[in-house]
């Protein structure tokens, strides 16, 4: 018996060494070239290709470069707007899939999810023959009504996932109590459901400043992003100073994914197993 517990736990052991490797290879895989090129923005040489001493240089060349300037106004502007257009349509939209039941809500939720899963080259040169048709000229809300297309699933999803962890006796609560449908919506539900709200935003602020593809097809003149404003500026080759906005534009994406999870988190305290 001794012996087949001792084999069991040297192959337990090997699984789990080599399962730790294997995940640890595909870690490096996909973040080692993030903190490669994190690394390289601080590099005093203008090329990358070899390290010649750590400066700031690059960065400070950003804040005067007009450029960059205004495609990061640009982002600014697009991102917050299409941020609060897409949570205003989409919060909606996850209410009603959450609560309600409906003719052709099937229908509808496969409609409204279908962005998520069309290529984005596909969905890029629909939405640029769209706007043409009907003669919408192409600038910055060309890329807002873009970026609003193809985010509003994403509240939709968000705001629908919060309201299923909800405890919906605490609504039932506030209608024995007197409260009207719309005062137990605007006193319990919505406070609850505000963190959903609030991370589904910051996802949208998210994949709007990083969208590339998308923008490409549906940026007019003047209309220029910061992802845009990089891939122009990778033609004439990698540089510094590109990974050093490259490294700040990644900074800031971190930052909002992982604001968004925090305010995700279970929204009911659970009870206390004892």
């Amino acid at each position: 018996m001794s012996q087949i517990t001792s084999k069991g736990k040297g192959t337990f052991s090997a699984s789990h060494a080599a399962l730790a490797v294997y995940t640890g290879a595909v870690y490096l895989f996909l973040y080692a070239p993030i903190v490669i090129l994190i690394v390289f923005s601080f590099n005093r040489a203008k090329q990358t290709a070899v390290w010649e001493g750590f400066t700031l240089e690059w960065y400070a060349k950003l804040l005067g470069n007009a450029e960059v300037g205004h495609a990061v106004v640009n982002s600014l502007i697009v991102g917050g707007l299409t941020t609060l257009l897409a949570t205003l349509i989409g919060t909606p939209a996850g209410l009603a899939l959450a609560r309600h039941r409906f003719p052709g809500e099937t229908v509808t939720r496969a409609l409204l999810y279908l962005p998520l899963v069309i290529p984005e080259i596909v969905f890029g040169a629909a939405l640029v023959t769209l706007l043409g048709l009907a003669g919408f000229r192409l600038g910055l809300w060309s890329v807002v009504i873009a970026h609003v297309v193809f985010s509003v699933p994403y509240v939709a999803i968000v705001v629908r996932s919060r309201l299923a962890g909800m405890d919906r006796s605490l609504e039932e609560a506030a209608a024995d109590l007197g409260a009207s449908p719309a005062e137990a919506f605007r006193r319990v539900t919505l406070p609850l459901l505000m963190p959903g709200v609030v991370a589904a935003g910051l996802l949208v602020f998210t994949l709007s400043l990083d969208d590339y593809l998308i923008t490409s097809f549906v940026a007019g003149v003047g209309a220029t992003t910061l992802p845009l404003k990089i891939y122009s500026m990778l033609k004439t080759g990698v540089t510094p100073e590109i990974n050093a906005v490259s490294s700040l534009l990644l900074v800031v994406t971190m930052a909002l994914v992982l604001v968004a999870q925090v305010l995700l988190r279970d929204p009911t305290p659970k009870d206390n197993v004892r």
